[in-house]
């Protein structure tokens, strides 16, 4: 599937109802989204026929990408489950019958899984505000469920530090791209209509 074509099909997921700004819910971008599980699939074959966790699935959006591009199983994880109500909702509307979904918090997914995943895929909470830290909570437990490689979206300001801890954790990160996060006025202390946001795109591949 071309990455126009996919973009396409990701306009179609819906976004979260009523975000909550605790848990810093910002829906991931069609466009970003989709250059994401392209490149992963194309220039890395970490999509097709690999088992994938979906950590913060949120409304699914990474997780219906990585089905459409051929993944064997995937499984989304998020702590709030009015999203995974929505995610339900989008993957009875794609008629994805291969996504199993899982309420639960990163720490509790840490400790649910007695296998590993081939790969994992995420767009973390950047851990401003109230949670700070909880990006790289996410990011140290992807690369305990992954056997292969993590994937994830990091504020471009943090990357000293984000590639650093990574390492520190027998991690090989490679940044794969910078992107322009476009983040619309979600909640009511957001004053400007959007603000774009420089975000890494990460590859860390596990040994």
């Amino acid at each position: 599937m071309k990455l126009k074509e996919l973009e396409s099909h990701l306009q179609e997921v819906e976004g979260f109802e009523e975000p909550k700004i605790l848990l810093e819910q910002y829906p991931t971008r069609p466009h970003i989204a989709a250059c994401m599980i392209h490149t992963i699939a194309s220039s890395f074959d970490d999509i097709e026929n690999r088992s994938i966790l979906d950590l913060g699935c949120g409304c699914g959006m990474l997780s219906i990408g990585c089905v459409m591009l051929g993944a064997g199983s995937v499984v989304g994880v998020d702590i709030d489950p009015d999203a995974l109500d929505t995610c339900q909702q989008n993957l009875e509307d794609f008629e994805m019958d291969n996504v199993d979904l899982i309420n639960a918090s990163v720490e509790e997914a840490g400790l649910l899984f007695r296998n590993k995943f081939d790969v994992v895929v995420m767009n973390p909470p950047f851990g401003t505000k109230h949670n700070k830290g909880l990006d790289m909570k996410f990011l140290e437990t992807a690369l305990k469920l992954a056997s292969r490689s993590v994937y994830s979206l990091h504020k471009t300001s943090t990357r000293d530090h984000v590639l650093k801890k990574a390492q520190s954790w027998g991690a090989k990160p490679q940044v794969v791209a910078e992107l322009r996060y476009d983040l619309p006025a979600t909640y009511k202390h957001h004053t400007k209509a959007s603000v774009d946001i420089n975000v890494d795109f990460i590859r860390f591949a596990v040994s």
